[in-house]
């Protein structure tokens, strides 16, 4: 309905006319345009919005309207950035980052301080969504560098609600960079962010983003336990989950209710790993599969070829636990479903990993049948991974998948050089 508004306002406020109120008009266009898109499906409102924000920058140029332009800047850095992470590339992302710091330019700290600061945090956000899809961890440093800059305006006492959601930014920051190195004083910082962020964001207050701060509590908690023996950590980050679904519910926020689906899906299959049962393995199958119900390929490609590598994995645990070679199959067609959307151009490391995986289901099957058949697709699956880890610059991935490889070529070898069954 505010668009229409908008719309209709335009009729009347043309560029020709009223150049500036035309592109005042435009921005508030583009505003409603991308709020309806953040809720949508699909990605057209938001690629409208971005068209909006472009043609606005035609007349509220640097030189004229300073102010007006950094503005602009960052709300379509903003939404280059939650158009960016609905896909799978990253140029939507480094196009957020530059308009983020364009904006910069004119939205000094002394001048504007808490625009700086806000605009300093959306740039920590683009900075760490594109830092999870890029090798090493430099985005991500200059990520946390961003999110703490962000802070020294941001401060509890004077905006209590932006200084709770830059916390939580922060703890995601730190969770992934913490993800990439050895130890845990990155994860441990995470929670401890995520655990401040939850004072001011509560559920009375603000249900959604308490329980989105759940959500990414229970991401870092997940990470500290499976690099530590026990299963505390774990069970915490069941429990954060499991919380934020209280909110995160599929009517209300379904692509937030399916996301917190596939992390808790994640953190019951590592505790399943560790248990002897299989219980936990199963919830986490139900999990993952609940999620693929809102995290569609159409409408978040990323999100849905990643809870399906998710979804393969437990189902290979569990089809290596089981007589039968049921889960293994449905673990081959996870793995196979993700590698339609994960390309080797793309998303290289995933795509690596992938194949890696698709290789130890398929090796798994073939030591339940007879013949050679699914020895060489193993085989095929674990040569394109080697070569993607080789080129990716990977030795201790490249190795392992190189010594799956070498064991199979063996076993085919033995298989063909044995004797064949007479035939009568």
């Amino acid at each position: 309905q505010a668009a229409a508004v908008f719309r209709a306002a335009l009729e009347e406020l043309t560029r020709d006319r009223v150049p500036l109120d035309w592109a005042r008009t435009q921005s508030n266009l583009g505003n409603a345009l991308v709020r309806l898109g953040e809720r949508d499906s699909g990605s057209a409102r938001l690629e409208e919005g971005i068209a909006v924000y472009r043609a606005v920058l035609e007349e509220y140029s640097r030189s004229r309207v300073p102010l007006d332009w950094a503005r602009t800047q960052n709300n379509l850095g903003s939404a280059l950035t939650t158009l960016g992470g609905r896909e799978i590339g990253t140029t939507h992302l480094e196009e957020a980052v530059d308009a983020f710091r364009a904006a910069l330019e004119e939205r000094d700290r002394d001048r504007v301080p808490l625009d700086w600061a806000r605009t300093q945090s959306n740039l920590g956000s683009a900075l760490s969504t594109l830092g999870e899809r890029e090798p090493g961890t430099a985005r991500l440093k200059e990520a946390v560098a961003a999110h703490r800059a962000a802070l020294q305006e941001l401060t509890r006492d004077r905006v209590p609600l932006g200084w709770a959601r830059t916390q939580g930014n922060l703890g995601s920051a730190l969770a992934t960079l913490g993800k990439r190195e050895t130890g845990t004083a990155r994860l441990e910082e995470a929670v401890a962010a995520h655990r401040a962020a939850l004072e001011e964001l509560t559920r009375d207050r603000v249900p959604l983003d308490w329980a989105r701060t759940q959500s990414s509590l229970g991401k870092a908690l997940t990470t500290l336990g499976e690099r530590e023996t026990g299963t505390a950590r774990l069970e915490e980050a069941v429990a954060a989950f499991r919380a934020a679904l209280e909110e995160l519910t599929r009517d209300r926020a379904p692509l937030g209710w399916a996301r917190t689906q596939s992390n808790l899906g994640t953190a019951l299959w590592t505790l399943g790993e560790r248990e002897t049962g299989n219980a936990r393995l199963e919830e986490a199958v139900e999990a993952f599969r609940a999620a693929l119900q809102e995290l569609t390929r159409d409408r978040v490609p990323r999100d849905w070829a990643g809870t399906q590598g998710n979804l393969g994995s437990a189902l290979l645990r569990l089809g290596e636990r089981e007589t039968g070679s049921a889960r293994l199959e449905e673990a081959a067609t996870a793995y196979r479903a993700a590698l339609e959307e994960l390309t080797r151009d793309g998303a290289p490391l995933a795509w690596a990993r992938t194949q890696s995986n698709l290789g130890n289901a398929l090796l798994r099957l073939a030591e339940r049948e007879t013949g050679s058949a699914r020895f060489e697709e193993a085989a095929a699956a674990f040569r394109a991974a080697l070569e993607a880890f080789d080129a990716e610059g990977r030795p201790r991935e490249r190795d392992v998948a190189q010594r799956f490889l070498n064991a199979i070529l063996q076993i085919v070898q033995e298989l063909e050089a044995a004797p064949q069954p007479s035939k009568d």
